[in-house]
């Protein structure tokens, strides 16, 4: 994937205080006080920064952490994963790998297959509703 830079003046503009702080800034949000943790509908996730594609609404599941949480990506490297030592804790870091946009992090201790858990924050995201087939 071709790797874009994105004004940050314009997404200051483009987003609200939160979601630049959480995309630009690597900031968090409050869980289970955020717009898709319970999202339950069919469709797809994109970044909020650069509309890629990036996670299914099938490979969503409830983590109970608050927070939406996947599987894996809808397609290999659609997203990039970086260590983190922040906050005194050594974690992944999930960016979007088109234009860098801070997601969440990746732990393992989701569900099979994968056994991964893509944690994003919904600030970082902008869901596509798409009908049941």
């Amino acid at each position: 994937m071709s790797r874009i830079t994105l004004d940050a003046e314009e997404l200051r503009r483009k987003l609200t205080s939160l979601e630049y702080h959480v995309c630009c800034e690597q900031g968090t949000e409050p869980p289970f006080r955020n717009e898709y943790w319970d999202n339950k509908r069919p469709g797809i996730y994109r970044c909020k920064c650069c509309q890629t594609p990036l996670f299914s609404g099938e490979d969503k599941f409830d983590s109970g952490t608050g927070w939406p949480s996947f599987t894996r990506p809808m397609e290999k490297g659609a997203v990039s994963a970086r260590r983190d030592d922040s906050h005194g804790m050594i974690r992944t870091e999930v960016r979007c790998a088109k234009c860098g946009c801070h997601l969440g992090h990746l732990f393992p201790d989701g569900p099979a297959p994968t056994h991964e858990r893509y944690c994003i924050n919904s600030a970082s995201l902008e869901f596509e509703e798409r009908a049941e087939s």
